[in-house]
């Protein structure tokens, strides 16, 4: 007869629901003697470790009720009683959510250490988790069994990031144990089940995106805005205005507003929120101005006059010549997320406009409509370059 199984029997149970000592066969929950050893038990043998199942021999009777047999004296030197380690983990996604539930039920259940965090799954590294394992290794390379804790497999990550994380522990030879959910109770990390079901939560995870994914899209079709409630209103615009005649940066019109409606109640705006603002309404008043150029100032049309040569020429030349209009500069400045063009004088004559890039930064646009990015913090400076350019101008021709 082969005596594997003494091997196996040398060393308590893991199993939670199991936990029978040295010496006995491990137990169904009716208490009856299990068909085969659990799979975290025959793992602890260097001989059975790759078997995918060892069954129970006939001599330990399997079926009958299970009843407690001597503890051999070699399980001594093997394993030392009472060594067992329980190492807890919780996590929760947001700031927001509680850690109280997880925490709470394991300790209930006997867990001392706990290293709780939050963090959300998509994060690569996550710094209490990785001092839980570290921690559950170095127990274990000591001879110290250990098992990792875990409310449920959800907590530890989904698919791909929690086969890899099976195959850690597995590496490590610490156990792992879930005390609610779908794999509730002790498992082997390195199990098909396991993989199996790591699988099926990844693919929850990209259900569930899916559907919030069609969710938003069928709000959008019925007009409902999604996003966060809006904070600007024509109060805050028209402050906002008055502020960027002044040549105040953005940074400072958004310190000098204050919010009054919504859950943001009485804080400032941010900076990006007062260049939005203020683009949208550049935008729409250089669609209105657009408008109205395109309407017919009389509702007798009149027959357009043939320009001769001369005008024509004299026309082109003067719209080379002529600078854009304060209009058009917030027009191109809108298209590159730039607002509050002011215009740059150059022996009397306009020569291109600063505009706000955005927290303290600054850009320009040529007399021609050039749109230049330089992200100048010094507004002087961007001054400076556009009369440099003008200056160059004059001297090229």
């Amino acid at each position: 007869m082969d005596d594997t199984y003494l091997l196996v029997e040398a060393h308590d149970c893991p199993m939670s629901t199991c936990a029978v000592p040295a010496g006995s066969p491990c137990r169904t929950g009716q208490g009856k003697v299990a068909a085969q050893y659990h799979t975290a038990r025959f793992r602890l043998v260097p001989q059975t470790r790759e078997e995918l199942n060892v069954p129970t021999p006939s001599v330990r009777r399997p079926g009958a009720t299970w009843t407690e047999l001597p503890r051999p004296a070699s399980a001594a030197t093997t394993e030392p009683t009472g060594h067992h380690v329980r190492i807890g983990y919780a996590r929760a996604s947001t700031a927001r959510q509680s850690l109280d539930s997880q925490v709470d039920a394991l300790t209930q259940d006997g867990v001392q250490k706990i290293f709780q965090e939050k963090i959300s799954t998509r994060v690569k590294v996550r710094p209490e988790l990785e001092k839980a394992i570290t921690l559950a290794c170095e127990l274990r390379a000591s001879g110290v069994r250990v098992t990792l804790a875990v409310h449920e497999h959800k907590r530890l990550g989904r698919g791909a990031d929690l086969v890899n994380l099976a195959e850690r522990l597995r590496s490590c030879d610490v156990g792992l144990e879930f005390l609610t959910g779908e794999l509730k109770g002790s498992h082997d990390p390195g199990g098909v089940v396991f993989s199996v079901l790591a699988a099926m939560s990844g693919m929850e995870r990209e259900y569930i995106r899916e559907k919030t994914l069609d969710g938003q899209e069928s709000a959008r079709k019925r007009g409902k805005t999604i996003g966060g409630a809006k904070v600007s209103n024509d109060d805050m615009l028209s402050m906002a205005l008055h502020l960027r005649e002044q040549d105040v940066s953005l940074r400072d019109i958004a310190s000098r507003l204050v919010i009054t409606t919504g859950k943001k109640k009485g804080k400032h705006p941010s900076a990006a929120t007062v260049m939005r603002m203020l683009r949208e309404y550049d935008e729409a008043q250089a669609q209105a101005a657009s408008a109205e150029e395109a309407t017919p100032s009389s509702s007798e049309p009149r027959a357009p006059e043939k320009p001769t040569a001369a005008a024509t020429e004299t026309e082109e030349s003067a719209e080379q010549d002529e600078p854009i209009t304060k209009a058009q500069a917030r027009k191109i400045a809108a298209r590159f997320d730039n607002t509050n063009p002011q215009p740059v004088e150059y022996e009397g004559r306009t020569v291109g406009y600063v505009v706000d890039a955005g927290y303290g930064s600054h850009n320009f646009i040529t007399a021609d409509g050039q749109f230049r990015h330089v992200s100048y913090r010094n507004r002087g400076a961007v001054t400076m370059a556009l009369k440099r350019i003008a200056k160059d101008s004059e001297q090229g021709k």
